[in-house]
């Protein structure tokens, strides 16, 4: 892709908005997903297989979320204040070169040495993540600010944000599946010793312990399964040799559908259009910022994603660790997630509709009142007594809770597009680039801070992780299901309260919003 520094004007003839577009911005999305997917894996491929201590983790994992929360508006404005012309246009060059670094980027933060010394483990984590994380910067905030340039069409939008909630969710869904299945595996008795080389024996745990049942002192026999001395329950271990290995695959498919949404989607609207500072000025990050807090939609949608963050994804390793050590069934872990959230894909189909008959505000506040029947559910699993009457109760709140987030999933982005408008309707000025890379400065910072206290509750609430999956007690294996329930139940209040509160572009004002902005770029 090589820069054409001969065109200073756009073609101006356009190919009609239609199903390609939507195809290719899913696709888009997709990309994105390969990579961010592994985010939840981080935590515990470090916790779990490289052993790392929960306090340490949480302290590194903090540093480099709030250095990828403060690269996103550096980055932004890079964009923004690129004025070169690029054969494929800008925003597409730069999602291709973050897309090549993402080929091996996100294996980088997955290479498996656990027995290297503390310090080494460290400086492994923090360079593996900064160059993971740099690449998918480069190639997520150009991606994300690309709606606005695609249609100005407050309708195609919408349709644009629902088909990246689609690209999203089969994103999410793939590692969500099959990861799961391939990284973790059941012990059983093969007849030998040898199986013990598998396992990492906690100190204090003598080796002799994993060669008979632990519930009735016998001897295990041949294709037994081998249980823990402290839960009585199977031992699963993680292969963290395969996680590498996964996350190299990932990256080439990430890479693949990068390429095919490069090639087949058209941006309509001019990208000279797309200005952080008028008149030339410098970015000025302090600036910036006041004027996306003036922006009470922005803040609103990202309040709410927040809360999606650090509520939802900061329950994954706990969540991880609960299915692990509670439920035994960390390899299955996937599925039952997907149970949990196909409810959203039944709103899909009928989004557009939707959203013309109510409004995008209207049908995620209804959407996230759902989503809080499904919190409270939540906070009933960990006092039902027998496990499989639990997951039943887990999985009906997390039915609720993926009902509810249907709508917003498949508007939010949507309702930043917005957003976005709201800024060049109130204030004057556009800043797709700006506005969206705060945006996800917010979302990066909930990601970083949400898993980093999680990790440290993790630790207070009993977790070691010297002691592996298979040394915890079964209190701690149970704590873990608390946490995981009150963070659900905090999630849908934040997002409720962002939406339902704080969002303020409401059907009837998204209509005068768009006429007089219709009537200024004519008058233009």
């Amino acid at each position: 892709m090589k820069r054409n520094k001969d065109a200073d004007v756009a073609p101006t003839a356009k190919r009609p908005f239609g199903m390609r577009d939507k195809l290719a911005y899913a696709a888009g999305d997709f990309g994105c997903n390969m990579s961010f997917a592994l985010k939840g894996t981080v935590q515990t491929f470090w916790l779990v297989f490289m052993a790392m201590e929960t306090g340490l983790l949480s302290l590194l994992l903090l540093l480099v979320q709030i250095w990828d929360a403060v690269n996103d508006p550096l980055i932004g404005s890079m964009i923004d204040n690129d004025k070169r012309h690029y054969r494929c246009g800008k925003f597409k060059q730069y999602i291709f070169v973050g897309a090549c670094g993402l080929l091996i980027g996100g294996a980088a933060v997955f290479l498996p040495f656990p027995n290297a010394p503390v310090v080494l483990k460290a400086i492994l984590f923090v360079f593996g993540y900064i160059i993971w994380d740099a690449f998918y910067t480069v190639a997520n905030v150009p991606y994300g600010s690309m709606l606005s340039l695609i249609s100005e069409d407050a309708g195609e939008r919408a349709q644009l944000s629902t088909w990246r909630s689609v690209g999203s969710m089969v994103g999410n869904m793939v590692p969500m599946i099959i990861l799961p299945m391939l990284i973790w595996q059941k012990v059983y008795y093969d007849g030998t010793t040898n199986f013990l080389d598998k396992i990492y024996i906690p100190e204090g745990f003598d080796k002799s312990q994993f060669l008979t049942n632990p519930l009735t002192g016998e001897a295990y026999q041949i294709g037994d399964a081998v249980l823990s001395p402290e839960t009585g329950k199977q031992v699963e271990i993680l292969l963290g040799e395969r996680v590498f290995w996964a996350a190299l695959i990932m990256g080439i498919l990430g890479f693949i559908a990068f390429m095919f949404m490069i090639k087949k989607i058209t941006i309509r609207v001019d990208e000279s259009t797309v200005k952080t500072n008028e008149g030339g000025e410098k970015f000025n990050i302090i600036k910036s910022f006041r004027n996306f807090m003036k922006n009470r939609p922005a803040v609103g949608a990202t309040i709410a994603a927040m809360g999606m963050f650090l509520g939802m994804q900061s329950a994954t390793t706990a969540n991880t660790i609960m299915f692990a050590t509670y439920f035994n069934k960390a390899s299955l872990s996937g599925v039952v997630m997907l149970i949990g959230f196909l409810p959203m894909f039944l709103f899909m189909p009928f989004i557009t509709k939707i959203v013309k008959k109510m409004g995008k505000k209207e049908a995620s506040v209804i959407g996230t009142a759902v989503s809080l029947v499904g919190g409270v559910i939540m906070m009933v699993f960990p006092m039902v007594g027998n496990t499989d009457a639990a997951l039943l109760v887990y999985l009906a709140g997390l039915i609720f809770f993926g009902v509810g987030m249907g709508v917003y999933t498949c508007v939010s982005w949507a309702m930043m597009g917005d957003a976005i408008d709201y800024n060049e309707w109130k204030f004057g000025t556009r800043e797709e680039g700006t506005v969206y890379s705060l945006h996800s400065f917010f979302r990066k910072l909930a990601q970083g801070i949400g898993p980093s206290l999680v990790l440290l509750l993790m630790g207070v609430l009993g977790y070691d992780s010297k002691l592996g999956t298979i040394g915890q007690s079964l209190q701690t294996s149970h704590n873990m299901c608390w946490l995981v329930a009150g963070l659900y139940l905090f999630s849908a209040v934040v997002q409720f309260v962002g939406i339902a509160l704080v969002y303020n572009i409401d059907k009837k004002t998204l209509a005068q919003m768009s006429e007089d902005l219709t009537a200024r770029h004519t008058a233009e």
